[in-house]
Formats: C-alpha cells, structure tokens, sequence
C-alpha cells in the first residue's frame, strides 16, 4: 500500500492546488491503492523533517521507501505504471525531459509571478516586472508553441502532463493564461480527466474536514 502525506489543515486559499493534488492525480489515473495521512501545517516534528527536510510536503511512502518533492515522486509512480509512463526507452526520456521542464524552466518563472498574486501585491516590488516579462515573454509563447500540434506533450497522457498542466492551471487562476489560448485549452483538457476531478474533490474535502 502506497501512502500519500500531506498537511492537516490549509486556508482556503491554497486549497485545490496543495501539491499532495499531483500525487493524488497520479494514483488515481493509474488506479494504484494508496491512503493518505495528515502531518500538522503547526508544530512541525523531528519526525516530519526525517520524511522532507525542508518542512513540506507532500511525501511519498512505499514499503521501506520514502520520497519527497512532487517531481521525484510522479517518476517514481512513473514506473509502477505504464499509464503513467512509457515503457520504452525513448518514450521514459521524453517524459523526463518534459517534467523537468514543468519544474525547472515553467514552475520557476511562474512561482514568483504567483506569489505576487497570492500576497496582493501585483505591480509591486523592484522584481515585479522581471518575473512578469520572463514568464509571459519567454517561457509561455514557447509552451503555446509546443502544444500548438499535440494534445499531450509526449504521445499519450503522462506524468509530464500532470506537473505541466497543475503548473499552468496556477497561472491560468489569476487569468495568466488571457492571451495564451492554447495553454488554456491544454489546462481545460487535463482537468477534464476523471482522476483530476476526483483528486480534486478529495484534496478540498480533505481539508474541509479539518475546519
């Protein structure tokens, strides 16, 4: 059995797009049994630094495996699963290269811009414009391009598209995704899928239990 932990509790704000929602979404699509567990937003243990050493979560535990970071887990549920991943060689590689890119080069041009958003402080701060042009200037032009002839980044429905379209369903929250129509249609297709839907469902009531 696969156990998913995350937060006990979050405000409203945060809550559909914690990052225990892209494991959650994995699981689901894969079909793989799993349960979650909660660790305290307050008072973090010695216990939950043990699991993730920087306080966060999600983590993953897999028999006498533990991981942390949502990438490192959606490759680990990666090759538990051929809906997850291709099996063959080129195919793994593809996924890989793309769900890097969801982290390294979109998620952190857009992570600043959305801080922004969620402090109330857009068009504010020296680094405002910066994080704001490199996002809309050179990381999403190139990402409307990509997906211009696919409706997947590699072939069929991957990892890759779970951590690319949760990324890009943040921008899309604070109307990111205007002037970007194919972005946004990528984003609708993902959150069409059955697995998001219920893994969505079960993040809010997640949460909505605690209150």
């Amino acid at each position: 059995m696969l156990t998913l932990t995350t937060w006990d509790w979050v405000p409203d704000a945060p809550r559909g797009y914690v990052r225990d929602l892209r494991i959650r979404w994995a699981l689901e699509e894969a079909g793989l049994p799993y349960v979650v567990q909660s660790t305290p937003i307050r008072g973090k243990s010695p216990d939950h630094y043990a699991h993730q050493p920087f306080g966060q979560v999600p983590w993953l535990t897999d028999g006498d495996l533990t991981i942390f970071e949502s990438g490192a887990i959606l490759l680990h549920l990666g090759g538990l699963s051929p809906a997850l991943m291709p099996a063959d060689r080129a195919g793994r590689s593809a996924v890989t290269q793309w769900l890097f890119a969801a982290l390294a080069s979109v998620e952190a041009a857009s992570q600043p811009w959305s801080f922004h958003h969620f402090s109330g402080q857009v068009g504010q701060g020296p680094m405002w414009s910066f994080f704001a042009d490199f996002l809309f200037k050179h990381r999403l032009p190139h990402m409307e391009r990509v997906l211009s002839d696919r409706d997947w980044l590699v072939g069929d429905f991957s990892v890759a598209d779970i951590l690319m379209a949760d990324v890009l369903r943040l921008v899309s929250r604070f109307d990111g995704l205007a002037d970007f129509p194919i972005c946004r249609a990528y984003v609708a297709r993902a959150t069409a899928r059955p697995a998001f839907q219920k893994a969505h469902a079960d993040q809010m009531a997640h949460f909505a239990a605690a209150d």
